[in-house]
């Protein structure tokens, strides 16, 4: 009987999950145990059999009794008892895998309700095999079990994920209850039909990917650009005669955005199972359009090492790929933060989807003349200024609001500070 707390010196078992006989493997749940804070499960140290229990459902035992006598596989490294210590070595057993899931792309199993997982029992390794392939419980409780009471064992994920992840994408199966949806039947009309290309199809599997897992948040802030609009147009001229090079926002954004990244560098991250990746370079991905009007996104990689006139130089040959189908895979991978510029499309605002395995990401609106109350030291004016607003969306498992909304503040003050005075 492990140890489950300081204070703990009993526990009660409520019940067995593997029986006499039965075999199990590492992590699988061997039995439930019950102690006055809080009811707890028991993992295998690693896979073997079950020979037999010394105890029953419903006994009482004191913490390091011996509970159950297990045969584990030979290259286990443990003991042949469970362990009187809480903290079990686990050792990989390197048994074969069962092909018990073998018809598994053949059906969508109906998706329980309930709370994690539907409502299914997600062990811990279970949970964490799901959490380092980004996993929803509701792809989970789509995948058939083979452990007791149809509880999902680690071979059966492991099966999952060799099979493809065939339920990746899949609808969820309603459950018969007192309320159904109706079935409408909606007239989707007649018209062209245009079967989705592969990028298309990469597209649309990655945004439903990136929308079921990671908790999106939006913030916003407005942003007031004259500065940086008319430096830009009063230089333009000059900037691609000297370089050869056209000057638009993009990289003037993309600096302004490496800024804020190293003043909050946990935007700049990846969460990877319970641990968060603060990723050391600053590469920034930008949405661009290709000619089949599908998105790509290339990569400014070490943005925050560029000075404007090479940001210029990769933002400019990058997108000159990308509308030419010249990108190779290197200028496509990487990235830490994407930008989306939808102002592009005179759009005011947007409220994008995350680039999985990102925290976050930009979109830039229209940059648009308003007439803006302006407080002056003579007292306020109302002036004609050149006006933005930004939208962050932020994975909320890892970004809260008071360093998303920082980091994006950050970002409009950079660009409202802009140096009118600078040279290039």
């Amino acid at each position: 009987m492990p140890k489950m707390g300081e204070s703990i010196t009993e526990g009660t078992i409520i019940n067995w999950l593997v029986n006499e006989g039965d075999s199990f493997e590492e992590g699988d749940i061997l039995l439930e145990v019950a102690t006055d804070k809080v009811d707890n499960e028991v993992p295998a140290p690693a896979s073997g059999k079950m020979i037999a229990h010394t105890f029953k459902a419903k006994d009482v035992v004191p913490v390091g009794e011996t509970i159950a006598i297990l045969e584990l596989s030979e290259n286990a490294k443990t003991e042949k008892k469970v362990s009187k210590s809480p903290a079990v070595t686990q050792e990989k057993s390197k048994g074969k895998i069962s092909s018990s899931t073998s018809n598994l792309s053949q059906r969508v199993a109906p998706l329980p309700s309930g709370g994690a997982g539907g409502g299914r029992f997600i062990s811990p390794l279970v949970d964490t095999i799901a959490r380092k392939h980004h996993i929803s419980y509701e792809e989970l409780a789509r995948i058939p079990g083979t452990g007791k009471d149809e509880r999902l064992r680690k071979s059966d994920v492991i099966n999952y994920l060799e099979k493809g992840r065939p339920f990746q994408f899949a609808q969820a199966v309603p459950e018969v209850s007192g309320f159904q949806i109706p079935d409408l039947k909606f007239d989707k009309g007649k018209g062209k039909i245009v079967e989705m290309d592969r990028m298309r199809q990469m597209i649309a599997d990655h945004m439903v990917f990136s929308a079921s897992t990671a908790p999106h948040v939006t913030a916003y802030v407005e942003a007031d650009l004259t500065e940086m609009v008319n430096w830009r147009n009063k230089n333009k001229d000059a900037f691609q005669k000297k370089y050869n090079e056209k000057l638009t926002f993009t990289p003037l954004f993309i600096e302004c955005v490496a800024k804020a990244i190293q003043d909050f560098p946990m935007i700049n991250s990846t969460l990877d199972g319970t641990n968060i990746i603060v990723k050391d370079e600053i590469n920034i991905g930008m949405a661009t359009a290709l000619p089949s009007g599908n998105l790509i996104v290339p990569v400014v990689k070490n943005a925050d090492k560029k000075n404007l006139k090479e940001l210029a130089e990769t933002t400019n040959e990058l997108v000159g790929k990308a509308r030419d189908n010249k990108l190779k895979g290197d200028h496509t991978k990487g990235s830490t933060f994407t930008i989306s510029n939808v102002g592009t499309f005179g759009s005011l605002m947007g409220t994008p989807i995350i680039n999985q395995p990102e925290a976050a990401i930009l979109a830039t609106g229209i940059i648009k003349k308003r007439a803006e109350v302006i407080e002056r030291k003579e007292g306020d004016t109302i002036e004609i200024r050149q006006m933005m607003y930004l939208s962050l969306s932020f994975d909320h498992r890892i970004v809260d609001g008071y360093l998303a909304g920082s980091f994006l503040r950050r970002i409009a003050d950079y660009m409202e500070k802009f140096d009118i005075k600078r040279s290039f």
